[in-house]
Parts: structure tokens; sequence; C-alpha cells
């Protein structure tokens, strides 16, 4: 039976059922109809936020987000990180925003707030930090550098859903951040997303630029798009929400024989648990130093493939050396580079078996013992 990197959490059939029965009876689909209300009340309490506004995908909720924020069209530069999904560059681009490529930390992939500063110049209007794997970014630091420069603070936490800071909800940090609900995730609405903010200002503007900037039935005055969550995407959510802390609870059991099997190899780095972190086990990355393991990670990953396991090379390339920005001038960002050329996700999700899991670590570390 073939393993993939992760496999999507969902309810009962008939918990689903009984959710979308209202929706038939009331033959409200979209258009934030009583479903998507419930479910946004639920995560606002669940995350910890004062303010949620959701949407078809994480990406257009990030999109939005910025144009909200008024920084479309501004010819502003947006620092944020080559190690992520290209859709948080695109959201930037998208918006006619230059990106600014900044470089990672070799501990926890997140941005390097030491290395902010020096790309802020007289056109900066904001940082987009990535939360990567679900290891926090050093939110501390980036709001102090952003506080110095007047520059907003809007965070990708596609990968973060659930995860605490010294007790603090993630979404509670920055000016906004972005929620990804996608199938893959440790919380999905089948497809959709979310922005998380403070600033209650933001709401109507986020109402509106999703739905085509519509303000009132007669007005219009932004020029918005189509990203409305329709109703049986968060009747998915309300049911998978109900389940969360026990999907989260199994990955942790996952992670924890992961670390059993391959933690102290040589050659192999693990991510290391976060001080004042309560995580959710979105993803289990591995890197591969050849020089010590005998192999490299492109060899890994077709081992595992040999044998009916699909990891992910998660993320390569780095986007700055992706077709579509590869000639953006950029400084130098050896970590991130360094890091996509190795890093490697297994698989990881709730249903993932102890035996699955011993499966996979026994045949890399057969790899290393040929080596030896």
């Amino acid at each position: 039976m073939s393993i993939f990197v992760t496999r999507s959490s969902m309810p009962s059939y008939d918990d689903y059922i009984n959710e979308i029965k209202p929706i038939f009876e009331s033959h409200h689909l979209t258009n934030m109809g009583p479903v998507y209300k419930k479910l946004q009340h639920s995560l606002i309490d669940y995350l910890g936020v004062p303010y949620l506004s959701m949407f078809v995908n994480g990406h257009m909720a990030l999109e939005t987000v910025i144009q909200a924020m008024g920084l479309k069209n501004t010819g502003g530069e947006v620092i944020t990180t080559p190690f992520t999904f290209v859709s948080t560059v695109h959201a930037i681009t998208r918006n006619g925003l230059k990106p600014v490529f900044c470089d990672v930390k070799p501990d926890d992939y997140t941005i390097d707030p030491e290395k902010i500063e020096e790309l802020i110049t007289d056109k900066t209007v904001a940082i987009v930090p990535v939360h990567v794997y679900g290891n926090v970014c050093d939110v501390e630091a980036i709001e102090k550098i952003a506080e110095k420069h007047g520059l907003k603070v809007i965070y990708d936490a596609a990968h973060a859903f659930g995860v605490k800071y010294r007790g603090r909800g993630i979404g509670t940090y920055g000016d906004a951040a972005m929620f990804s609900f996608h199938a893959t995730k440790v919380f999905n609405t089948i497809e959709g997303g979310a922005v998380a903010f403070k600033d209650e200002s933001l709401r109507s503007s986020l109402h509106s630029l999703k739905n085509f900037g519509i303000k009132t039935e007669e007005c219009v005055d932004e020029i918005g798009g189509n990203a409305k969550m329709d109703e049986f995407r968060a009747a998915m959510g309300i049911c998978n929400l109900r389940n969360v802390e026990q999907c989260i609870k199994a990955r942790g059991s996952v992670v924890e024989r992961y670390n059993s099997r391959l933690g102290g190899v040589s050659g192999i780095k693990l991510m290391k648990p976060q001080e004042n972190v309560t995580p959710n086990y979105a993803y289990y990355a591995v890197c591969f130093e050849p020089e010590e393991f005998g192999f490299t990670r492109d060899d890994v990953y077709e081992e595992l493939q040999r044998n009916d396991i699909y990891a992910r090379k998660y993320f390569y390339p780095a986007v700055n050396d992706m077709e579509c920005y590869r000639e953006l001038e950029h400084g130098d960002t050896p970590v991130s580079e360094n890091i996509s050329r190795r890093v490697l996700t297994l698989p990881l999700y709730s249903e993932l078996s102890l035996e699955d899991t011993d499966r996979i670590c026994d045949i890399i570390l057969s790899m290393g013992k040929q080596e030896g």
C-alpha cells in the first residue's frame, strides 16, 4: 500500500452529512452564510484571535490582506523569505510589489531577523515572514524592527494552525496572519484559508475585497475579486475542528517515533523543538548531509519511492531560484539554498501507523548502514 507525504483529515460521513443538512434546507450555499459564520466564530475562539476573515484558499487570503492594508501598486518593497511555498511570493508580486529575499536561520528555517535591517530601504513597506513547518519566527525581534522602521508585518502562518507561542495563539502576532486550510494541512476545509487581524477597520475592506469590492448593494468602491469561502467548505471545517486536537496528538506520536529512530544518526539533521512553543506537528523535515550519511536527499527520496513511499522535497527549489524569480535582484541567501537542496519532508498524518513509520525509518537507516 502506498504511503504519501500526507493524507487529508476527514470527519465521519455521518458527521459531515448532519452538518450540511441545513444547507440543503436553506439553499444558502455561499456569501458568508450561517455555516460560514459558525465556523468563523469557532475559529476565533480556537485560535485566540480578535478578528478573522475566511477565504476560498490561503493564497487569496494573503493576497487580499496585502491589498486591504493599502499596499497594492504602491511600488513598494516587501521583505520575505525564499524558503517558502511560491504562493507567498506570488501574493506579494501580484499586488504590484517587489519581493526582497532575506535568508533564513539554519536551526528552524525561519527568516533571520539579523539580516532583515540591512535589506530595508526607503521603499520598504512590509515584512512577510513565514512560520516554516510550524516553526515560529522570532516574533519579538521582527516586531522591534517593524516598529523602528514603521513597517507592516503580515505573517504567512499557513503551517502554523493551532500553534501557540508563550501561551498566545500565533495569529495574534504581527498586524495580520494568514492561515491555510488546504486539504494537506493539519486543519482543513478541503480548500480554504483565513486572515487573523487586530485592526477592526480591516474587517470591512477584507469583506468587500473578497466579494468583488462590493460595499453595499449599489456601491462598489474597491476593485476586488471573488475569494469567499462557501458553506460546504465551512461545514467541513466545523467537523474537522471537533477532531483537530486528537489529530495533533496523533501526529505528535508519529513525530516521537521518527525522533527516536532517526535522532543521533550521523548525517541526519532533525528539527529541534522550540522553547515556549506549543507545536502542531505540521511537517517532519529532515536534512541529509551526504558527506556524513553517504547518500544525498535525492538518493533517499528515490529509494523511498522505489518502496512506494512518497516524501516531498519541500521546499525545492528555493523561490529565488525558480524561473519566474531567478532574474530578480536579491542578496545572498546561502542558508536557504543549502537547506532546499538537502531537506526532505517525510510522511506525516494522524492516521499514519507507527508500523509504517518504522518501515520508513528502516529504509532510511539501511541506506546509512550500507555506506558504513
